[in-house]
């Protein structure tokens, strides 16, 4: 039996691994579910699995919640209830599937804790790389991919020496504006930038999908995790998204993971790995038409891609800066402060305002996150 800490339970990737869990209760446990603000499907999700502990981060639901309910497990508020899943004893492996730098505490601890992870939080690894793979290989804790892009690479190195490696190649869908004409991009709203084409994703992450900072960022997660420089990782545009990313080697061969759009393939192959389990879901299924179009990314159309390449080969804390700007100015363009195109411009401009880098600490990269939030902000407040 193996003990799962999720953090984000009510999200996107936290709902598809409790789905993973419900099709396999002998083989696994939730024993901890921790949530933003969801109360309602948080409770309905405690009721169903019966986790020693739940958390609400966000205080006033966290009253709701304890006023009404009157289960055994316990429940914890606030941003201390991340360290409590992250860290209870019973989990050997914590899934951080929150969105956002908030991530990066909680997984810290949980290295700390020598809990196996399950990351589908790409701003962990973006903004404190150097951190986090030096603290997982201080406390020898495995970080195994939940993103479908990295599990499919992880998938493909698989019995494969680096030095027959030549280069990762991660799939793009391109995103709800791929065919757009360059003039209109500019005007994009946010209804335009959710209907994601083939992924169903939280709100986040589907708008950096349709701005391409998403497999900017996935590149440099991609760089983390598997150690290869920003000259050996491509990006190519995959609108069916059927491949899920792959891996050049050396003679020229291409290696690649295949499988439809859903979630649960890549969350189960962590939570089983290095076994491999019965799933119950639609399968590819080759008797089926099937097209498969690829086409190189429009980066003049979509500058965060090249703008995550430069950041990344600069590294220190512009990564961080990087992730924390455009997180604050997707949030100001969902909530209709600011234009599609002001995303980037706010990002670059944070990152031009950068002193320089201090010593690569937690401390220190929270504070540097905190500052690019601020700054952030005040360039939205000026739009």
């Amino acid at each position: 039996m193996k003990y799962v800490s999720i953090l984000g339970s009510t999200g996107s990737i936290g709902t598809q691994t409790l789905d993973v869990i419900k099709q396999h209760p002998d083989q696994f446990k939730a024993v901890a579910l921790v949530a933003n603000k969801n109360i309602d499907l948080l409770e309905k999700q405690i009721n169903e699995f019966q986790p020693l502990i739940a958390g609400v981060v966000d205080e006033q639901a966290y009253t709701l919640l304890k006023d009404r309910y009157t289960g055994s497990t316990k429940l914890i508020g606030g941003k201390e209830a991340l360290i409590a899943a992250a860290t209870i004893q019973e989990a050997t492996m914590v899934i951080t599937a929150i969105v956002g730098a908030v991530g990066i505490e909680p997984t810290v601890e949980a290295i700390k804790a020598r809990k196996t992870i399950g990351l589908a939080n790409k701003e962990t690894l973006v903004a404190g790389g150097p951190l986090i793979t030096s603290i997982a290989k201080e406390y020898d804790v495995t970080i195994l991919p939940i993103d479908s892009e990295h599990s499919a690479i992880f998938q493909c190195l698989e019995g494969q020496t680096k030095a027959n490696v030549d280069s990762l190649i991660l799939t793009a869908s391109g995103g709800p504006l791929r065919t757009w004409p360059s003039e209109r991009i500019a005007s994009a709203t946010a209804a335009d930038c959710l209907k994601h084409p083939t992924w169903n994703m939280g709100s986040k992450i589907t708008i950096d999908s349709a701005s391409l900072f998403n497999k900017g960022l996935e590149v440099i997660e991609a760089h983390w995790l598997f150690g290869f420089d920003f000259d050996h990782i491509d990006v190519v545009v995959h609108p069916q998204s059927i491949i899920h990313s792959m891996i050049r080697l050396k003679d020229g061969a291409i290696l690649a993971q295949m499988g439809n759009p859903d979630m649960r393939e890549p969350i189960q192959y962590a939570l089983t790995y290095p076994d491999r389990m019965s799933l119950d879901m639609k399968h590819l299924d080759f008797k089926e038409l099937l097209t498969l179009e690829f086409m190189p990314p429009r980066v003049d159309d979509f500058p965060a891609l090249r703008l995550a390449y430069e950041v990344g080969k600069i590294g220190g804390f512009k990564p961080a800066v990087f992730n924390a700007a455009n997180e604050t100015a997707v949030y100001a363009f969902l909530d209709g402060k600011i234009v599609f195109s002001d995303i980037y411009k706010i990002v670059t401009a944070v990152l031009e305002s950068m002193g320089p880098d201090d010593t690569f600490t937690l401390d220190n990269l929270l504070a540097v996150d905190q500052w690019a939030r601020i700054k952030a902000t005040e360039f939205i407040n000026r739009r």
